[in-house]
């Protein structure tokens, strides 16, 4: 799959990673929508979380990245959405699993427990590595209820 674009959203605590994420991305030729937030500002999650999920359920991205203090908030609201498969990362083996086995199309960052250098660094394998299909396609396919 080639990615071309990718939305990102987080909450006041994912916002000091967003900058780095976003020039690495676009060093990368990938476009980036900006689903917020903008600032250091106390805001709900969800209200950044729904629009990035929502710029992949209309195909407008690719692939998405969440990033809040644990990342747990991010990954669930995102998987409200049935099309949607966010996974919780914390270093970038699981990274390269979630996109390899569960074909992930978003990664939740918990900044909190992470530095910046890890989370570019599972971006980077996240959106590099491709699903394999095969059994893990079916196990996927059983995911939605």
């Amino acid at each position: 799959m080639t990615i071309n674009t990718i939305a990102i959203g987080c909450d006041h605590a994912g916002f000091p990673y967003k900058a780095a994420v976003i020039k690495m991305l676009s060093e990368k030729g990938i476009s980036v929508i900006d689903k917020g937030t903008y600032s250091l500002d106390s805001v709900d999650y969800p209200d950044f979380v729904h629009p990035v999920a929502e710029a992949l359920e209309q195909n407008h991205a690719e692939l998405g990245i969440l990033m809040c203090g644990s990342g747990n908030g991010v990954s669930m609201t995102a998987n409200k959405h049935q099309s949607i498969r966010a996974a919780l990362c914390w270093n970038k083996e699981i990274a390269e699993l979630a996109r390899l086995h569960n074909n992930a199309n978003i990664i939740s960052i918990p900044v909190r427990f992470v530095s910046e250098e890890i989370a570019l660094e599972m971006i980077s394998t996240f959106i590099s590595t491709e699903f394999e299909g095969g059994r893990h396609g079916r196990r996927v396919d059983k995911m939605a209820c």
